[in-house]
């Protein structure tokens, strides 16, 4: 049984990073076949694929997100990270982190669909990230 837990703060100033942690248990981030993605919902929107880091380190992004955000893990804590940079109200939503089973199908590149976000097997709960002054 894996699971995740998001943290960090709930509230960013306009222009500031949006930084968060995702704590895994019960699953190494270096297992084979497995990569870990950030997530978010914005209020009343669709899920969103932000970006994900494989077993090896690889990173991948969003293009919609690709020139301000940064996805790091730290296999000593178990944990990997998000910053989302120059941040503003229009990122304000319900951020998740979750794991998805390795497959070639896959599109890094283009984004990930929602048929591709379903393929996630374990979420965290998310956490409520507003960005306001």
């Amino acid at each position: 049984q894996v699971q995740l837990q998001e943290s960090g703060p709930g509230l960013v100033k306009p222009s500031k990073t949006l930084s968060l942690i995702c704590a895994v248990f019960g699953g190494d981030l270096t297992t084979n076949d497995y990569y870990w993605s950030w997530i978010r919902r914005p209020p009343g929107k669709d899920l969103e694929w932000l970006g994900s880091i494989s077993y090896s380190g690889d990173v991948y992004y969003s293009p919609s997100v690709k020139s301000r955000i940064s996805v790091w893990r730290d296999t000593s804590k178990n944990q990997f990270t998000l910053h989302l940079f120059s941040v503003t109200p229009e990122d304000t939503a319900i951020y998740y982190c979750a794991r998805v089973p390795s497959d070639g199908a896959l599109t890094w590149n283009s984004g990930l669909g929602s048929e591709q976000l379903r393929l996630h097997d374990y979420w965290g709960q998310g956490i409520q990230v507003t960005v306001s002054s």
